[in-house]
């Protein structure tokens, strides 16, 4: 097997998904035709905010949640539903949704320009706030 470079794999995902812009995106908000998934790291949402109505489902479990043979399935996903995954400047989210179609997801695509292009186009952002059940209190 031959080594294949990151952008390679991406470019290879990208011609194999469908890709939205932030006003495609935002039609299909605004239509209730699907449901956005935010695949970065909750650092990341912490840092810089999320689209209103996102889910949270970081890249690293996606496959784990999307399967429903895995043991992390978590039932609230279905084959028949849109999704839209988004990362933050699109690498990540077009892999990831290769990766849903893969599995047999054939309802997906993601954001071309991620989450910092829909911000920069001034798409709407919600602040998201840590849950402090997650950190440990010092005692």
């Amino acid at each position: 097997m031959s080594r294949r470079t990151l952008n390679e794999m991406v470019a290879e995902a990208k011609a194999a998904i469908e890709e939205l812009s932030v006003e495609q995106l935002q039609a299909e908000i605004e239509a209730g035709t699907c449901t956005v998934i935010d695949i970065r790291d909750v650092r990341e949402l912490w840092e810089k905010g999320a689209i209103p109505g996102a889910k949270s489902m970081p890249r690293g479990m996606l496959e784990f949640w999307f399967d429903p043979e895995s043991p992390y399935y978590r039932g609230n996903v279905s084959f028949d539903e849109r999704y839209v995954l988004h990362c933050a400047g699109g690498q990540r989210s077009a892999l990831a949704a290769k990766t849903l179609q893969d599995l047999g997801y054939s309802k997906v695509a993601h954001l071309e320009p991620g989450f910092n292009g829909w911000a920069a186009a001034g798409g709407a952002v919600e602040p998201v706030h840590p849950n402090p059940k997650y950190f440990r209190q010092e005692s």
